[in-house]
């Protein structure tokens, strides 16, 4: 399918039918999420997938009654982000540079560490919000290769975090969700979404040209 059809054809899921997706598809939409670009290529987030039906089910009655989609999904994504950006993390980053660019010069490398350090170099919540910017760089590209799949998925703000959070033991981890994904199968008969058209400002409302 084109890639433009594809997106076309994409909405946000009001209602999923329980059915399991494939490991392969789900592997290609967690796969496009480690290749997102993220600001410093630092990926400053962990996405934690949650497959089993218990612990949907309590996200769904303690931190996210209204996201009907939870329960049936097939999995729900959580994207969480480092509530602060630890030196070992930063050594990790180089390290993975060091081995995977071999070729690049070491003074390069200290160079782009020195510059992290600098760019960072500032309060916690400032850096947790970047890293908030960057976990929805990731979430795009999840949505659309689930698109490409044709998959059914629902990008979810509107839950509560702290709840989320506790239940999912992020705060001992040094993480805080900021948003999530429930990927599986429309539920045809009761997601009233899917028969209705896309509302989206036309190309001269969106798009000025210089």
């Amino acid at each position: 399918m084109h890639f433009i059809e594809s997106l076309t054809k994409r909405y946000a899921s009001k209602q999923m039918n329980g059915k399991k997706l494939s490991p392969d598809k789900v592997e290609t939409i967690l796969e496009s999420i480690r290749l997102a670009p993220t600001s410093l290529g630092l990926q400053p987030f962990k996405v934690v997938v949650i497959e089993d039906q218990t612990l949907k089910d309590q996200i769904f009655e303690k931190a996210a009654q209204g996201q009907p989609q939870i329960p049936k999904s097939s999995q729900v994504l959580v994207f969480a982000c480092y509530k602060k950006i630890t030196t070992e993390m930063l050594d990790e980053y180089v390290e993975r540079i060091i081995t995977q660019r071999p070729t690049l010069p070491l003074a390069k490398v200290t160079a782009y560490r020195q510059m992290i350090d600098k760019s960072l170099n500032r309060a916690d919540e400032a850096n947790f919000n970047w890293a908030a910017r960057q976990a929805y760089i990731a979430l795009g590209f999840a949505l659309t290769a689930a698109a490409v799949e044709k998959i059914d998925s629902v990008p979810i703000e509107g839950y509560n975090p702290a709840a989320l959070d506790e239940l999912l033991g992020l705060e001992e981890k040094n993480l805080g969700s900021v948003c999530m994904m429930a990927i599986g199968f429309r539920d045809e008969e009761t997601d009233y979404n899917a028969t209705l058209p896309k509302v989206r400002k036309n190309k001269t409302e969106l798009f000025e040209f210089f």
